[in-house]
């Protein structure tokens, strides 16, 4: 049987030493909590009471049906339980629950909160302190917003589906019922079943080729939070790099990820020489369809990736250091809320450059810190300098995680790293990142808890020395603070001078931009003038092929140029862009742009009618409220 009205514990900002819970019967009881249980059970995006109990194995089994957009599955979970524990509490949104068995007997003892938008419900099934394994059979709905299910023609091959999961940061809950928090960990083993012909990978050991008969077994033996759980069902193949590396991809876009790739052992070899031994026994990384909505997601051995940093030259490989990066950064040490998020991003933009210096060198990665500092003054300008939204602790209660998804958390954790760099030196500071790595391993921290390392660990409890080094301006304090490290790069000083003489004589052959990556492109096109004609728009064109150029980090920057001037010869091409790549990152400034261009939301509306199906649900969440789509659909 099912009953509403489970108290709504998700979102709630601080709890109280007494949490008053509703049992079965109707009768009320009190469960007493120590303040550093208290501490440790604040999960403001979660219904579950870990302290009570919690998974610690996840063994899932499950079919994946193309033709009717859902998977149908059991999860089994094996539970640590308080002495006096009597119910276990996951996030579901969405899900269609069919049964529930407690120690393998059915049981009709459990019950589904009301529902919390975002948040969604909170599933309480009745256990007893003994109690070792829950098992839940349910179905997902075809709109479940962690699943993106693409026909075959969403395909670079047009002749089978493809699924891919996003999970990150509440949406595990979509496709799984689990306890849905970044301060949660589990082992999981899975069994899946898909079409012939097709494979399945998970965020777990993979197969490397396709098995006729459809039937596939994954293991995750290292702990992870639910927002790691990942799943990719397609036509896929499997290259490998170099010892511990590989990638995945439909077989007609292997060969050039392969090449775009071909690094990757290198960079996980120079990681390894900073912060010790990869801890996950191989990194992957598969490249998904156009409409993954982020540039990667640091699954656990197998990071998925955008095809859109197939640029052809390396160039923006970068991404896969990031990616890589996580392995020590968020997947090893965990941020415990998200309103953490800054101590998986933050660490992983520094670590990401660190080891992109070590593998390209000095000059190449300071074009990456002056790119990184670009976005982090525009989203400053954009949210507002005084905003809470810029400090790197977070205030997320009652809110959306993704709403704290910005370069704050990127940009500015890693200009505050960078200054620590300095302020102790590389050597010492890398010992400090070490010790903190190693001791934390498989576990979660907040910001509290690292600041206090600094402040120990770091700087031997020197109050003044903290003090000087504005620590808490940067977390708890809002904009870039005065001593952020200033980052040059000869690179791009050598690309403003060739735009300066370009503009002062009106002849692109002043220019000589051989040599010139993405990054320096990135560079020019940022630091063109307002002033800049659209005669001297054509000329750019003709010269450079912008508007036809395959490299989307370059077309992004130019389509927004062109809608900020009125560029048209360029309207096509970004109506085209808009239906085809599905990457937030590159969506929200254009149709942005749009929008500033025609307030009316007439030609954004338009091309967003066409491109709406081909987006995940992340996209389609931060375009709707962008457009009004709500309204403008139910107008229609």
């Amino acid at each position: 049987m099912k009953r509403s009205g489970l108290p709504f514990i998700g979102g709630v900002g601080a709890m109280a030493v007494t949490l008053v819970l509703a049992s079965c019967s109707g009768e009320e009881k009190k469960t007493e909590t120590t303040d550093k249980q208290k501490e440790e059970l604040v999960l403001i995006h979660s219904h579950a009471q870990p302290a009570e109990s919690k998974v610690t194995h996840l063994s899932w089994d499950a079919d994946v049906d193309f033709e009717k957009k859902q998977l149908r599955a059991t999860a089994t979970y094996e539970l640590e339980n308080a002495p006096d524990a009597d119910r276990f509490i996951l996030d579901v949104r969405n899900l269609n629950i069919e049964t529930v068995s407690v120690d393998g007997e059915p049981t009709d003892k459990w019950w589904l909160g009301e529902g919390g938008d975002y948040f969604g419900q909170g599933l309480e099934v009745e256990i007893k302190p003994t109690t070792k394994q829950v098992s839940i059979s349910y179905s997902t709905n075809p709109d479940a917003q962690a699943l993106q299910w693409l026909n075959p023609q969403q395909t670079a091959g047009k002749e089978h589906p493809f699924l891919f999961t996003q999970s990150q940061a509440i949406l595990a809950r979509t496709w799984i019922p689990i306890q849905d928090s970044p301060g949660i960990r589990y082992t999981y083993d899975a069994h899946v079943s898909v079409p012939s012909g097709l494979m399945a990978l998970m965020s777990a050991s993979n197969p490397t080729e396709i098995d006729s008969t459809g039937e596939y077994d994954f293991k995750m033996e290292q702990p992870i939070p639910s927002y790691l759980m990942a799943l990719a069902v397609g036509e896929l193949r499997f290259q490998s790099i170099g010892d511990e590396t590989g990638v995945y991809a439909e077989p007609s876009v292997l060969e050039a990820a392969a090449y775009e790739f071909e690094d990757m052992q290198k960079m996980l070899e120079s990681a390894e020489e900073i912060y010790g031994a990869y801890a996950w026994e191989r990194y992957d990384v598969l490249v998904l369809p156009p409409s993954f909505p982020f540039g990667g997601m640091e699954n656990p051995r197998l990071t998925f990736a955008t095809p859109t940093i197939l640029a052809g030259d390396k160039s923006l490989t970068a991404l896969i250091a990031h990616e890589l990066a996580h392995s020590w950064s968020g997947n090893l040490v965990t941020n415990r809320t998200w309103n953490d998020f800054w101590l998986n991003e933050g660490f992983t933009v520094y670590f990401e450059r660190r080891i992109m210096e070590a593998v390209y060198g000095k000059d190449y990665t300071a074009m990456l810190q002056v790119l990184g500092r670009q976005d982090l003054m525009k989203t400053l300008g954009e949210l507002g300098e005084d905003s809470e939204d810029t400090h790197l602790k977070l205030d997320l209660d009652n809110r959306d995680p993704d709403d704290g998804m910005t370069d704050i958390a990127y940009e500015k954790g890693n200009a505050f790293l960078m200054m620590l760099e300095e302020a102790v030196g590389r050597e010492a500071f890398d010992a400090f990142l070490n010790k903190h790595f190693e001791e934390n391993a498989f576990k979660t921290t907040n910001t509290e808890e690292f600041v206090q390392r600094i402040k120990q660990d770091l700087l031997k409890n020197d109050a003044e020395r903290y003090a000087e080094l504005k620590i808490d301006d940067w977390i708890y304090g809002p904009g870039l603070p005065e001593n952020a490290v200033k980052v040059e790069s000869d690179a791009f000083s050598k690309v403003e001078a060739n735009m300066e003489a370009w503009m002062v004589n009106d002849d692109l052959s002043a220019m000589d931009p051989t040599g010139w990556t993405t990054h320096h492109w990135l560079h020019f096109l940022r630091n063109l003038p307002d002033s800049i004609t659209l005669a001297q728009m054509q000329q750019l064109d003709r010269a450079f092929g912008f508007t036809e150029t395959g490299n989307s980090e370059i077309a992004a920057e130019w389509y927004v140029l062109a809608l900020e001037q009125g560029y048209a010869p360029a309207d096509d091409a970004i109506d085209a862009f808009l239906v085809d790549v599905g990457r937030r990152k590159f969506l929200v400034p254009i149709y942005s742009a749009m929008v500033e261009a025609d307030p009316t939301l007439a030609r954004a509306r338009a091309v967003y009618a066409q491109a709406r199906n081909n987006y995940h649900s992340v996209s389609v969440h931060t375009l709707d409220e962008l457009l009004k789509w709500d309204e403008y659909d139910a107008e229609s």
